[in-house]
């Protein structure tokens, strides 16, 4: 009997070992992801609707804005540049322990100004099929801020973002421009909805 226990207990031994590495190998590769490529987020306010609401889970690409070094966020290998329209996850400039969604609207260079419901770059208006206007005066914002804003010219290395929620939105026109390095990267799809579960899978534009 004690012949056998001792046959067997070093293959109980060898594949715990290999259940232990196959679970820091899975946790390494999960953290690797979540650090360079891909991350998934909350949707936890209205600003972006009706794009993203309340209850969204979503996926945001890391990669497409070059491979940052963990935690100071600077860019070691720069692959591409954000564009007008792109729904971007950022730090708060003004809490740097919070992210917010928003979508560019201005670039480095551009001069933004708004009047009423029309929003000009550079003097021309921009066509904004994804901006979306309710009743005035929410989020204790006065209707008057919104009304006229700018001119004002982005800095370098920064954007101008605001909210699809145009009305409900606390975004650029309120507390300032996002530095290019404090992006978190592009949103790309909602994996997972609730209530909303038709919404599963759907390509964010």
């Amino acid at each position: 009997m004690d012949t056998d226990q001792r046959k067997i207990t070093p293959k109980k031994k060898g594949l715990i070992r290999e259940y232990a590495e196959a679970a820091v190998i899975a946790i390494l590769l999960a953290l690797f992801i979540r650090t360079f490529v891909v991350q998934a987020f909350k949707i936890p306010s209205g600003s972006m609707e009706p794009t993203l609401l309340v209850g969204d889970h979503i996926l945001v690409n890391k990669f497409i804005y070059g491979i940052k070094i963990p935690f100071i966020n600077k860019t070691i290998v720069p692959i591409s540049t954000p564009e007008r329209n792109d729904v971007v996850v950022f730090i708060y400039p003004l809490d740097k322990s919070k992210d917010f969604i928003k979508r560019v609207i201005g670039l480095p260079g551009d001069t933004i100004e708004i009047m009423g419901h029309e929003i000009y770059i550079n003097g021309r208006l921009l066509e904004d099929p994804h901006g979306h206007y309710g009743r005035e005066g929410d989020n204790g914002v006065p209707a008057v801020e919104k009304d006229h804003f700018g001119p004002i010219t982005v800095p370098a290395n920064h954007l101008f973002v605001m909210g699809d929620n145009r009305d409900h939105s606390y975004d650029s026109r309120f507390w300032g421009f996002v530095p290019v390095e404090s992006l978190r990267g592009e949103a790309f799809i909602i994996y997972w909805s609730w209530p909303n579960w038709k919404r599963f899978l759907h390509l964010i534009e």
